[in-house]
């Protein structure tokens, strides 16, 4: 639901108002004659006192202003909005897989580190799909579904802003890959939607689960489920944040690992494509052209209600002004 102005140019018209009250004012100025009759003193007026008409006349003047104002603003027709969308077809139902593990905090993704740049990024990512239901998995040493498949895209989102790195939520860190993509799939697992794919970042080797990468693809692909995958980090030495003996943290140059012979063969068992991402904006254009690939099957047609306002308006533009018209004729009637 939404206001508007139907003709809001009208509206420019109200600036009528004060120039109104200007020209009054100088035509009353001007039509101000000097006396006639002339007094020796002035005694003879003092102690009148003024009479309450002449004291509240003015009205007069704001009370004809007031009608204008409304009425000008009801011929600019204000207007409630009240949209209602009728979607046909089916949207993608997509799962998130996510690695936590400690070496998503390589800065290789200035300004931030991997893992603060891919939860911007998804989250981006997920704004672009209004009409498919989405769900999150989270992986380190374990896998763990941060939220469910759900259209409330808000909720998948304040769940993402939730996650942390591995460490930092209490977790034992590693990366287990294939636990995460079996988790994924599983949340998949009795959806009826024609498309479902799944969409596994990490910057990484499987080296935790009891679950291998591949068996874990196969298991999707039984499923009807695609997965792309996504690998993560610039190759060679990365600056990693790491705790030092003295308190705080210190910055440390680490080999970066990625296994993406593996990711390339998941990618491939299962229909889906393997993409590396070196930069946030390597990142961004990645979760771009899957978005391109991933078309939701779905119309969307928008229908409109509009309740006009203008009456609730006029009403009392029309009776202030018949208002003003009997006070001028009557109480405040001036004798010529």
């Amino acid at each position: 639901m939404s206001f508007r102005f139907a003709t809001p140019w009208i509206l420019t018209l109200v600036i009528l108002i004060p120039a109104l009250l200007a020209a009054r004012y100088l035509w009353l100025s001007r039509r101000t004659k000097p006396a006639t009759m002339q007094f020796s003193s002035t005694r003879l007026a003092m102690g009148i006192s003024r009479s309450w008409r002449i004291a509240w006349r003015p009205i007069l003047v704001l009370m004809r202003l007031a009608a204008i104002a409304l009425a000008l603003i009801a011929l600019a027709r204000p207007q409630i909005v009240q949209g209602q969308e009728t979607i046909t077809g089916e949207g993608v139902e997509i799962t998130l897989a996510l690695d936590i593990s400690g070496s998503m905090a390589s800065l290789d993704f200035e300004p931030q580190n991997r893992l603060q740049a891919s939860k911007q990024v998804i989250s981006d990512f997920i704004a672009e799909r209004p009409y498919d239901k989405i769900g999150l998995v989270i992986f380190a040493h374990e896998a763990f579904s941060q939220s469910p498949l759900t259209l409330d895209h808000n909720m998948v989102t304040r769940s993402m802003d939730q996650v942390e790195l591995a460490g930092d939520l209490g977790l034992d860190d590693g990366t287990a890959i294939g636990l995460g993509i079996a988790n994924a799939a599983n949340m998949l697992s009795n959806s009826d939607a024609e498309s479902k794919i799944v969409i596994l970042l990490t910057d990484g080797v499987n080296n935790a689960g009891q679950i291998d990468p591949l068996t874990a693809a196969e298991a999707a692909k039984a499923l009807g489920i695609k997965v792309y995958t996504i690998g993560a980090g610039k190759p060679g030495q990365v600056p990693v944040p790491v705790q030092s003996f003295l308190g705080g943290n210190q910055i440390v140059y680490q080999e970066s690992i990625l296994d993406e012979a593996t990711l390339q063969q998941v990618a491939d068992i299962t229909g889906g494509m393997y993409f590396r991402a070196e930069d946030t904006s390597g990142l961004k254009a990645v979760y771009d052209e899957i978005n391109d690939m991933e078309k939701s099957q779905v119309e969307v047609q928008v229908f409109n209600r509009y309740h006009e306002l203008a009456g609730y308006l006029l009403v009392p533009a029309v009776f202030i002004f018949l208002a003003e018209a009997v006070l001028r004729n009557t109480t405040f009637r001036k004798i010529p």
